[in-house]
């Protein structure tokens, strides 16, 4: 059976940035879908019940939500208890660190051209910008970076479909297209899928 994913995210500019990403990174015959929530508390509120009324044969489930100032390993522990408890132990739980933001300060390549500033590839060579996972405000330093160019929801959207899955900059994201791969790779002979146990990020 050809995979399914669905995508829980915190907001809509998750999905904005997916819905490019999406297109370079799986194959054509697997489909997807994104489900979005008013913030990070309505995730976690309503988490059980969504996945747990998704009826879609072949469904497989990824849970993504930014760090922020919180304790990563916390709430990757309580979003998997909800998954758990949603009779999906298999999901996939991702954090951005510590805001999808740092994944595009890790592509100034593809920021700048998604939002015609063409100067702020040369600017990756800085080191906050080699490692943007330890950023505290990747959000607020893209704004300023891009002069207020950078809106969250449209900005997303035009980036998404300019970021190199390659790049190995940001260590969230690159566990997250892991988690993507995994997810939708076809099952093994025994029936298993491929990627089983790799939810280690």
């Amino acid at each position: 059976m050809t995979p399914h994913l669905v995508f829980l995210l915190e907001e809509r500019s998750a999905r904005e940035m997916l819905n490019g990403l999406l297109e370079k990174i799986l194959p054509a015959d697997v489909s997807w879908r994104c489900i979005i929530f008013e913030g990070k508390q309505d995730l976690e509120k309503q988490l059980v019940r969504r996945i747990r009324g998704y009826r879609v044969p072949g469904a497989k489930f990824i849970v993504l939500r930014d760090q922020d100032a919180a304790d990563c390993h916390a709430i990757k522990a309580r979003l998997k208890a909800l998954c758990r408890r949603a009779g999906r132990p298999e999901t996939f739980v991702r954090i951005a660190c510590r805001e999808i933001e740092s994944w595009y300060l890790a592509d100034l390549e593809a920021v700048g051209n998604a939002l015609g500033i063409k100067k702020l590839a040369r600017l990756q060579a800085k080191s906050k910008y080699r490692h943007p996972d330890k950023l505290q405000s990747p959000a607020k330093e893209l704004e300023i970076l891009t002069n207020g160019r950078y809106q969250k929801i449209s900005g997303s959207r035009l980036i998404g479909r300019l970021l190199d899955p390659d790049n190995t900059r940001s260590h969230s994201f690159q566990v997250f297209l892991k988690a993507i791969l995994a997810a939708a790779a076809p099952p093994c002979n025994d029936g298993r899928a491929f990627g089983r146990g790799q939810d280690q990020g």
